[in-house]
């Protein structure tokens, strides 16, 4: 899975690798949990690509309440096109989430207990942004009130990620962008082969300190090597 993650940018990086127009509001943050509100890239209204805030966990237009949104972080890319809280927004509603990099645990032994071992995977060249595969979805409360949710696409893990969790966000590559964002693209099988695990050589994985076992801090500390 995908449960946590870090955007820091720069904007300029951001605008320059989703290829956006338009301004956009941002924050750096060094520890997205979900249900909090981050930046996400998305088609606009002429087809072109625009960066707007929404809330991670994807709540779909027929939930209840919100509340569905915490169980819905991710989903799963062997049945995003079949399940039926994803399967709308995969047909219609896709989008990038930027990324510096992500979060992953790995249990091992200290002292004669088990603790968990964050990890920071981000792209080999520390430049570069992660682009994961996602789906949006507008929820309207029974007040009238719209939220923008979103989830992020997971895969198999690659070489890389192997030996910490056997699941990874999908990680588009900036040819496959304009395929996924195109909202009148409805080749499936197309869609879906680009739900791939991504080129192991691409990543490079650390250990990070433990202050980030905590989704309450932030801090540009949580992203260096240990």
């Amino acid at each position: 899975m995908c449960g946590r993650y870090a955007l820091y940018g720069p904007a300029s990086r951001i605008r320059e690798q989703f290829d956006l127009d338009d301004g956009f509001d941002f924050e750096p943050r060094y520890n997205i949990a979900p249900t909090m509100k981050v930046l996400v890239v998305h088609p606009g209204q002429h087809g072109e690509r625009v960066a707007s805030t929404y809330r991670w966990g994807l709540v779909p237009s027929w939930a209840k309440d919100v509340t569905i949104g915490a169980r819905l972080i991710n989903a799963r890319s062997e049945t995003v096109a079949e399940k039926p809280a994803f399967r709308a927004a995969f047909r219609r509603w896709r989008c990038i989430v930027p990324a510096n990099g992500f979060y992953e645990w790995r249990a091992t032994q200290e002292a004669g207990r088990t603790i968990k071992q964050p990890y920071f995977i981000r792209p080999r060249e520390e430049s570069d942004l992660f682009g994961f595969a996602g789906l949006t979805e507008d929820w309207v409360s029974p007040a009238g009130e719209e939220v923008r949710t979103y989830c992020i696409i997971t895969t198999d893990a690659n070489p890389v990620m192997m030996p910490i969790h056997d699941r990874m966000p999908v990680i588009l590559q900036a040819s496959d962008y304009e395929a996924w964002l195109d909202q009148g693209n409805a080749d499936g099988n197309g869609l879906r082969a680009l739900l791939r695990p991504a080129v192991d050589d691409s990543m490079v994985a650390y250990k990070v300190c433990r202050a980030v076992n905590s989704s309450r801090g932030d801090s540009s500390t949580f992203v260096e090597a240990v």
